[in-house]
């Protein structure tokens, strides 16, 4: 009989939890449907204010919302901020998509809209459904997921095609290197894969490379 209970209770809390997954899609697509084209950045948390790194992505992000794009970022510090806070001060929409973690992530100051997640999953979908491109700034673990998860998509087109733009030629070249002297020449990928993304550096050049296939 306590084992059945037991059952019983698991059951009614995983019922439960769908409910909020209902509940956290049903926020995003509320709170973004009508934001029109956006680019989505990412990169480091860890990335401080004094960092180039950092002025380049508020650079960025200021020059997006000056071409009617609006900003994108998963809320939080480092380059997420700098890229909000140059959105925001350009008089643009600064999203955030917030995700609460036990150790990081506080929401930045400078977002106009935001949404907090607590499924990482339910952040992706929001990320990809009401991005026309992404930005990937230097960045770790969380930065490379949504690199390679993006690439993915594009690549089973499962998605449909978005200038996905590696900020940072010395930053990405290893990694690059390493996919092409790998992944490449072992024919686990084809060449045509290294048309879904694209380095660039200058931020001037990222926006015309955006403008270019995405229809305002």
């Amino acid at each position: 009989m306590e084992r059945q209970f037991l059952v019983d209770d698991f059951q009614l809390s995983e019922s439960w939890r769908l409910f909020k997954i209902m509940g956290e899609f049903v926020e995003g697509v509320d709170t973004l449907h009508d934001i029109g084209p956006a680019v989505t950045f990412f990169g480091s948390a860890r990335v401080k204010p004094d960092d180039p790194i950092y002025s380049k992505a508020e650079e960025i992000a200021s020059l997006f919302v000056k071409e009617n794009f609006a900003v994108i970022t998963g809320g939080g510090g480092g380059v997420m901020e700098a890229a909000n806070k140059g959105a925001l001060k350009a008089g643009g929409a600064s999203i955030g998509l917030n995700i609460v973690l036990p150790l990081e992530q506080k929401l930045n100051r400078y977002t106009s809209i935001n949404v907090q997640f607590n499924y990482f999953f339910i952040r992706k979908v929001m990320f990809i459904k009401y991005a026309s491109a992404y930005i990937i700034m230097p960045g770790g673990f969380g930065t490379l997921d949504e690199l390679f998860e993006a690439v993915t998509l594009i690549q089973t087109k499962r998605i449909k095609p978005l200038p996905v733009i590696l900020v940072g030629s010395d930053y990405w070249a290893g990694l690059i290197n390493w996919i092409k002297s790998r992944l490449l020449d072992e024919k686990r990928i084809s060449a045509e894969n290294f048309d879904i993304f694209q380095i660039i550096d200058e931020p001037e050049e990222i926006v015309k490379a955006i403008k270019k296939v995405v229809i305002l």
